[in-house]
């Protein structure tokens, strides 16, 4: 695809602004990092070698028995019982798991356990961080919240859950409700204020009061109405997000269209019997777009904000789903593990910081009065 002479300016402008070009990077990586959260951090293994057979418990289901336990349950692949059979091929009287988790051997039934050279039949392939966004640790964890160790580079939560790990699926839906609320958002306010502003009149008058009432509902109080009836899920908490939010850019949009809609090239474009969509979207809104995007941070920035805010308050999300602002709630509540709420600040310091930095730099772009050298 060839770019245009503006387009070309436009790229030209964003690349020369180091701070919002490398922000993007950063930011870019980041959430592609987070895209693939279950290949990075899981309480299940990317592959496992048992009795010469590969498994992939990430794409299938298995039971303890199909690694030769007793039971048909899922397997709980962290339990050290269960990595022993793993590695000894199934071999249960030669499984033995001593106080300091060590495999030992067992040369003779009716000898007891005799310490030897360990059976290695088979392996595991752990992800870099081997827990999953709701893994209770109840192996290595003897009193939540834990400090940071070894095991846990971040400590845990007053749950025994690793805090990184929560982190990692956190941003990643955090970024996604931001996003999507801020697409629905943005197209719903451009249309709406393209078509008062491009037909004014009595419509514009009438949308004009619509819109004043609908800003002025309550709209916390209903969030918190609607959490009572129905189970919050993340499309209906973006619905919910999205009515309330797409008049932010409304206002902005009908003033850019009521002062270009008498413009010459709009009459010429009408004298011509160009249709008013194609005048609207094509001649008049590119004109409206630095105002249009110099609102993007607000709205992307408040939209991450907005979900904190009610998980903290507990109207967001389930349980069930990642939580930024869980983890800013339980660093309130312990206020004697500093590490929760150094982690949940920083987190969001860094994650909007990019965020702020990268849409100054479409601005910019977007702005002819703006040329960087």
């Amino acid at each position: 695809m060839k770019l245009t002479t503006l387009q070309r300016r436009r790229l030209a402008n964003f690349r020369a602004n180091r701070r919002a070009y490398w922000s993007l990077w950063i930011f870019g990586v980041l959430f592609v990092f987070s895209l693939f959260a279950e290949l990075i951090a899981n309480d299940k293994p990317l592959i496992v070698s048992y009795q010469g057979e590969w498994r992939y418990p990430l794409l299938d289901f298995y039971s303890e028995f199909d690694f030769g336990g007793d039971f048909r349950t899922a397997a709980d692949y962290k339990n050290p019982e269960l990595q022993c059979l793993i590695v000894t091929g199934g071999m249960a009287d030669a499984c033995f798991v001593g106080p300091d988790g060590a495999r030992e051997v067992i040369a003779d039934a009716d000898d007891g356990f005799v310490a030897g050279e360990p059976i290695n039949k088979g392996w595991l392939m752990w992800p870099l961080i081997r827990y999953k966004f709701n893994t209770v640790d109840t192996y290595n964890v003897d009193t939540a919240p834990s400090p940071p160790d070894s095991e846990h580079w971040l400590g845990t939560d007053d749950q025994a859950r690793d805090v990184l790990s929560r982190i990692i699926y956190g941003f990643r839906i955090s970024v996604i409700f931001a996003i999507t609320v801020t697409f629905i958002s943005t197209a719903l306010g451009i249309m709406a204020g393209a078509a008062q502003g491009f037909y004014g009149g009595l419509f514009d008058l009438l949308f004009q009061r619509f819109t004043e009432i609908w800003g002025s509902l309550p709209s916390l109080y209903i969030i918190i109405i609607l959490s009572a009836i129905f189970t919050m899920n993340f499309w209906l908490l973006t619905l919910i997000i999205v009515a309330f939010g797409w008049n932010s850019l409304d206002g902005i949009v009908r003033a850019e269209f009521l002062r270009a809609r008498n413009f010459e090239y709009v009459r010429a474009a009408r004298a011509l019997g160009v249709k008013d969509r194609v005048i609207m979207f094509r001649h008049v809104l590119p004109n409206a777009m630095v105002a249009t995007v110099t609102m993007l941070p607000f709205l992307v920035t408040g939209a991450i904000g907005t979900l904190a805010g009610l998980d903290f308050l507990g109207f967001g999300l389930p349980d069930s789903y990642p939580s930024l602002g869980e983890l800013t709630l339980q660093a309130k509540r312990n206020l004697n593990s500093p590490w929760l709420a150094f982690t949940a600040f920083f987190t969001f310091t860094i994650m909007l910081s990019l965020l702020v930095f990268i849409f100054e730099g479409v601005r910019d772009a977007f702005d002819p009065r703006k040329v960087f050298k």
